[in-house]
């Protein structure tokens, strides 16, 4: 058994606790600075919680020091600290942000570690980048790799469309962070909210808009193979317009701790939700323009006698599985690992994939060929 860390005790990290414990392979340790949070946390001979301030970087290390691999589940203001301390006590470090700037310090501090550091573990970035690579390999030459991805209510009951699935911080930050994407050839960077379109999926009509993040990587890794590049977040017709007004019109883009209190007071969470994942790659294969695309639902499901969300199952699976590829020595050990280093065979073989595998019902996969 391998002892490794989660730090965030919330409902991503908690789900990771209850994936992990029960394969008896791992032995975790749930750390939180809230004791509420840790309360909520069902502890077992493979659970155990700590109490600790994140910031406080000498007890984290010192927490860490002797474990396999630290996994952050906390909200991104504290990926560099928990990296720092993880490359100090030289532990293996996976994280879920999709926070641009912190994953560029994260890749400064794997330089010089000892262990392997990587970051975007979850959906998007994570599992999405790791599709977008398998279909692009499959081409000659690359014209557009375009990533769409959404967590949504199944039942959608206000006029925004939408549910509190997962952080409020981590989706305010994703609608006002600038978007990477390469355009004509160029990595550039295009505005959040907007770019928006409409596209149907199962008789569905959704809307996607640009979002920071969610590339991960893979504008660094496809620079030059690539004409088109882009990733949005799917939602909802009418969602993009309301957030425009109040992160635009009423300024609260500069008052974020105003708009997470309006969210989280207005908006109820969902344990009924959906995530779609929806991939388009064309390219030339032996002189031919082909189109290949992936498409999956996940739906919300059971997780050891509990009721777990489609976005909770997705992002904390997604983590699982890269903790178990490096626990079996298929992923490299040592230095920044990118998510589109990882197969996506290797990803749905493993137990943790299973998750996405249960989504091949709504799963098509097709190719379309034009003169």
């Amino acid at each position: 058994m391998k002892d490794v860390v989660v730090v965030g005790a919330g409902k991503i990290g908690s789900t990771i606790a209850r994936l992990l414990a029960v394969t008896r392979d791992y032995w975790v340790t749930v750390v939180d600075r809230s004791e509420e949070q840790l309360a909520e946390i069902e502890t077992s001979p493979a659970i155990s919680t700590a109490k600790l301030n994140i910031d406080d970087g000498a007890a984290l290390t010192a927490l860490l020091s002797g474990k396999f691999a630290v996994l952050s589940a906390a909200p991104y203001q504290f990926t560099v600290a928990i990296a720092t301390a993880a490359a100090k006590a030289g532990v293996h470090y996976l994280d879920l942000t999709e926070d641009v700037e912190s994953t560029r310090q994260v890749k400064r501090i794997a330089t010089t570690a000892r262990s392997a550091f990587i970051p975007q573990c979850g959906l998007a970035p994570g599992f999405i980048s790791i599709v977008a690579s398998d279909l692009a390999r499959k081409f000659e030459r690359l014209e557009s790799v375009r990533l769409r991805v959404g967590a949504l209510p199944q039942f959608p009951s206000n006029a925004l469309n939408y549910n509190l699935t997962w952080s409020t911080d981590g989706v305010i930050n994703e609608y006002i962070q600038p978007c990477e994407a390469i355009v004509n050839g160029d990595l550039i960077e295009v505005p959040a909210l907007e770019e928006r379109e409409e596209f149907s999926l199962d008789g569905v009509t959704y809307e996607a808009f640009n979002t920071s993040g969610g590339l991960g990587t893979l504008c660094e890794t496809l620079k030059d193979k690539v004409n088109t590049l882009n990733y949005r977040t799917i939602r909802y017709p009418g969602h993009a317009a309301i957030m425009k007004a109040l992160l635009q019109d009423l300024g609260l883009r500069h008052r974020r701790d105003v708009l997470k209190d309006i969210l989280e007071h207005a908006l109820p969470t969902t344990l009924q939700d959906v995530v779609i994942v929806f991939v388009t790659v064309s390219g030339r294969k032996s002189g031919r323009l082909i189109q290949e695309t992936y498409a999956n639902k996940i739906y919300s499901t059971e997780v050891g006698g509990r009721t777990t969300s489609a976005i909770q199952i997705t992002t904390a699976s997604s983590i699982c599985v890269v903790l178990d590829l490096l626990a079996e020595g298929k992923i490299p050990a040592q230095g920044f690992v990118r998510q589109e280093d990882i197969g996506l065979q290797s990803f749905l073989e493993n137990r943790f994939g299973i998750y996405y595998r249960q989504g091949d019902m709504a799963k098509g996969r097709g190719s379309t060929a034009a003169a």
